[in-house]
């Protein structure tokens, strides 16, 4: 459904079951559209994108590793700031 932001003021409860039944609704203005107007869904976006199989979740919860160069960067960087800081 398209109206325009007249339209939207005059059958906004028209708009408003559009958008619960599902429909975008677009606001236009002056011909050029600046808002869509849609139903507000119950489920996250990452349950939508499962259920739609866009989205597959993990096998399984795994740790992020600490790689080893991570670390002696941050103890390199720790060291330097203790010295700029003296």
């Amino acid at each position: 459904m398209e109206l325009t932001v007249t339209e939207l003021r005059k059958r906004l409860s028209e708009a408003l079951a559009a958008a619960k039944a599902g429909e975008d609704v677009i606001i236009t203005e002056r011909g050029v559209p600046v808002a869509r107007l849609g139903g507000v869904e119950a489920t996250s976006l990452l349950e939508r994108l499962e259920a739609d199989g866009l989205l597959e979740p993990p096998a399984q919860a795994r740790a992020v590793p600490r790689l080893p160069q991570a670390e002696a960067a941050k103890d390199a960087l720790s060291s330097l700031l203790g010295r700029l800081r003296r």
